[in-house]
């Protein structure tokens, strides 16, 4: 058995993020991940300036941006038609995963992570992890950074979230020689949905196109899919979807058990309205690591959670806020009110965007929503 200070289960932005902040505090890191690095995962890939800030302080470095897609400009749509064409906007950073989640796994285990990578796990307990060759390691404290399907939080829960309450998205990469990226704009489409929308994402080599909304009023998302890909000219018996589960508004929380933390999409921690889980993902992870830290300092293991629970209460009052204010945005009988609102209201786009581009927080949002909140219930009475 090998012994470490703080066992990670999953090395995507949030298990890359605690490793790097653990091992730079001194912690003996095991970093745990079922697949060899690089690898795809099922993301539109939007790196926001939040997402950048976080890196710089997470990794010591600024995020290198050659291998990303920099726009400034955005479409919004709704039911066929264009609804604006937003130029200036603040900057968004369109990476693909398979790059960007190999580079943060580099930088873990540059910090000193010791690399278990491609071994899958036959059991977990509280403090310790076997795999499926025989190995077992263990820590007094374990993170589970396992995503939405996360392993930790079955081992601690039962299952990993009810999937009739999470979300649910279907994705393509579309080639650059079906459809040049460079010819079209960032695009997202409200409604393609229910309670969701469609992204358009033009990247280096291809364009990520897919959909996403809640999983239970959507049992035909497939259809949904296929209808967004013909609306954008593309073929869609000529490509096959990827399908993946989204924790976006089903955030956990209490993120573990004593010693035993969650972060990133395995404690739930997506935007429910704008879809964006990378900046929360690394945040959250280097919240675990520290509140891991200051527990072992403390010689306290069992005390982590508390730590945790305290360190993620800015993001989870981002959460709930968001989530209520999703219900204007995506419940289908407020659809058409913000749609139009959002044609004829400069203010409004300039708010979503600087919402989708991490530069607004959700409580500044609340409280310019209730200051318009009577010429919005206006406006859907009167249609």
């Amino acid at each position: 058995m090998s012994s470490f200070d703080i066992i990670i289960i999953g090395a995507g932005p949030a298990g890359s993020a605690a490793a790097v902040w653990a091992a730079k505090g001194g912690a003996r890191v095991a970093l745990i991940d079922k697949a060899t690095f690089p690898r795809n995962k099922l993301c539109g890939g939007l790196f926001t300036e939040r997402s950048r800030t976080y890196y710089q302080e997470i990794f010591g470095q600024d995020f290198d941006l050659s291998r990303a897609v920099t726009r400034t400009d955005i479409a919004f749509w709704h039911d066929g038609a264009e609804l604006a064409v937003l130029n200036d906007v603040p900057p968004l950073h369109l990476t693909m995963r398979l790059d960007l989640d190999a580079t943060l796994f580099g930088h873990a285990l540059a910090a000193g992570a010791v690399n278990f990578s491609g071994r899958a796990i036959s059991q977990i307990t509280d403090k310790s992890v076997s795999f499926k060759d025989g190995e077992t390691l263990d820590a007094p404290i374990l993170i589970g950074a396992d995503g939405v399907n996360s392993i930790v939080a079955k081992h601690l829960f039962g299952s990993a979230f009810d999937t009739q309450t999470i979300g649910f998205g279907l994705e393509i990469e579309v080639p650059s020689e079906t459809q040049a990226p460079e010819q079209h704009p960032l695009r997202i489409d409200f409604g393609v949905a229910t309670w969701g929308y469609g992204w358009s994402f033009p990247k280096r080599h291809s364009t990520t196109v897919g959909v996403g909304g809640l999983r239970a009023p959507n049992p035909d998302m497939k259809g949904h899919m296929r209808r967004y890909v013909e609306t954008l000219g593309l073929d869609p018996d000529a490509i096959k979807f990827k399908g993946h589960h989204l924790p976006f508004g089903d955030f956990r929380p209490t993120p573990g058990r004593a010693n035993i933390l969650l972060a990133g999409d395995a404690a739930g921690l997506v935007d429910p309205i704008t879809g964006e889980g990378i900046a929360f993902a690394m945040k959250s992870g280097q919240i675990a690591a520290q509140s891991a830290l200051d527990a072992l300092a403390a010689n306290a293991p069992d005390t982590a959670l508390v730590r945790h629970q305290k360190g993620l209460r800015e993001i989870h009052k981002n959460l709930r806020i968001a989530r209520t204010l999703r219900r204007i945005i995506f419940a289908p009988r407020w659809q058409g009110t913000f749609t139009r609102t959002f044609r004829r209201s400069g203010t409004v786009r300039v708010m979503y965007m600087r919402l989708l581009a991490g530069e607004l927080e959700y409580p500044e949002l609340a409280r310019s929503v209730l200051a318009r909140l009577p010429r919005y219930l206006l406006n859907r009475f009167r249609t």
